[in-house]
């Protein structure tokens, strides 16, 4: 049993709530909860945060949604929000809230698709609901008041059970409000086979770095002697980084190991990931010509912070828009000039390679920007001063570095809707950190069969009072402005 305090507790949950099917409802409630055991008020999924586990074979992070983009759960982008007391039955990895920071306050969950096809099924032995982990900040006051350091008390550490001899797919997902985080196991290496639902050549690293919103998949060998190895996942923000005393830290025991802590190592990382290494398994090239430049639209989009709790990307802080962009879209509205947020949406054509520079150097970097709708292929990561278009990596959330660095991705605009493109923290995404790319408009238009469900949230959101809209957010603002966290 380990002393766990702080700011943010982080949760390394090896064990994850009961799995749920596919097609079972997920019910958001309010709840005071202890998972750290400092009682907290939450919002949460079928009582549990992070939520259930949902499994399927072969918003709904990192689904694409393709031809039904009302099904992504934007608010304001693809959809009014769902009102308390309401329902939305979706047809659709990670499912989270998109609405304010309800996502830091736990609306978040796991989503698994198994692939039969597996083209690495024999390199591991067992990939189930105990191979699930899960990397959380968990605040211990609301989160429109983080503010001091807190103390919690003494908890037992989440533990990962091992059989000498097995291999483990393991499914590793970063579900913080904020933080990166570098994960280790102590006397351990791993060879990662995916990244963010994309498949990658199989690579073998001691450590990684894994941002928010971002999900790998690593093969564990477990082939150590049998003891106990800690876990870590130390944040590299103004959070507390030590794993003394249990911080930051779970359990990996095999069995038959004694029921006990850790022998603390002195762990040192010789073979960290690096982004720029790992390479896209299927269809590895980029789309476009081999050079810089070489798609039908590029575009550079710089962020800047503005001095005003804001962050402006050229020249513009994303606010939600009255109506959602694809309402918006359907109702006639084709060109940027008419959309709104104005200077936030950015219309693309059809069926056209298109290529984002995102320079760094913002505060608070680095920065994971994750584009819905699509993954993409990272032909300059960050970090890296070369361009590979022949293999790179195929995800769908990236950092873009820090000062000097000019991240550059690419992909095909073959899937029709408004897809928002933003920063993973979600207190940035909250100050703006975002723009919409509002793909094929025409087609959109034309084709999106919404239902009349879909069509009943905006006037149930909109009989809300205006102070039960935007109440929180603007606390927030406000408490920001007081404290200045972190800038």
């Amino acid at each position: 049993m380990a002393k766990v305090r702080s700011l943010a507790t982080w949760l390394l949950a090896a064990l994850v709530s009961s799995c749920a099917a596919l097609n079972a409802e997920l019910v958001v409630s309010n709840a005071k909860i202890a998972p750290d055991g400092y009682p907290i008020d939450a919002i949460v999924v079928n009582g549990h945060t992070p939520g259930p586990v949902l499994f399927a074979q072969k918003h709904w992070h990192g689904i694409k949604q393709p031809g039904s983009a009302e099904m992504d759960g934007t608010a304001m982008v693809t959809q009014c929000p769902i009102t308390s007391g309401n329902s939305f039955l979706y047809d659709s990895r990670q499912y989270h809230s998109h609405f304010q920071l309800q996502y830091c306050e736990g609306l978040r969950g796991p989503l698994i698709i198994y692939d039969p096809q597996d083209p690495y099924l024999d390199m591991y032995d067992i990939d189930n609901a105990s191979t699930i982990i899960t990397l959380m900040d968990w605040y211990h006051k609301n989160v429109y008041d983080v503010s001091a350091t807190d103390s919690g008390p003494d908890v037992p550490l989440s533990h990962l059970t091992v059989e000498y001899g097995r291999r483990y797919r393991i499914r590793l997902m970063n579900m913080a409000c904020k933080s990166t985080l570098v994960f280790t196991i102590d006397s351990h290496v791993f060879t990662i086979i995916e990244a963010d639902g994309e498949l990658t050549t199989p690579l073998e690293v001691d450590s990684l770095q894994i941002l928010a919103g971002q999900r790998y998949s690593f093969i564990l060998h477990a082939n150590q002697p049998i003891n106990n190895y800690w876990i870590q996942a130390a944040p590299n923000t103004d959070y507390v980084s030590t794993s003394i005393g249990g911080f930051n830290s779970a359990i990996l025991r095999y069995v038959g190991a004694p029921t006990v802590d850790p022998v603390t190592q002195n762990f040192t990382s010789n073979n960290p990931l690096l982004e720029q290494n790992l390479h896209a398994l299927i269809d590895p090239e980029a789309p476009g010509a081999a050079e810089l430049g070489g798609a039908d639209v590029s575009i550079n989009l710089v962020s800047v912070w503005d001095g005003n709790m804001r962050f402006l990307i050229n020249g513009y802080s994303y606010t939600p828009p009255p109506t959602p962009i694809l309402m918006q879209v359907i109702n006639g509205n084709l060109d940027a000039s008419s959309l709104k947020p104005s200077g936030s949406v950015y219309t693309l054509p059809a069926n056209k390679t298109i290529e984002l520079s995102i320079p760094g150097g913002q505060a608070e970097a680095p920065h994971p920007f994750h584009l819905h709708g699509h993954a993409f292929s990272v032909v300059r990561s960050a970090g890296s001063n070369e361009y590979n278009y022949a293999n790179p990596v195929r995800r769908d959330t990236t950092s873009n570095g820090v000062s000097g660095d000019n991240v550059t991705i690419r992909f095909r605009t073959d899937n029709p809707g408004p897809w928002f493109f933003h920063c993973h923290v979600d207190f940035h995404l909250e100050q703006g950190m975002a723009v919409v790319f509002a793909e094929d408009t025409s087609d959109i238009a034309s084709n999106q069969g919404v239902t009349s469900a879909w069509k009943q949230l905006c006037p149930t959101y909109n009989a809300l009072s205006p102070t039960e809209r935007s109440l929180p957010m603007e606390q927030h603002r406000q408490r920001h402005i007081k404290r200045q966290i972190g800038h």
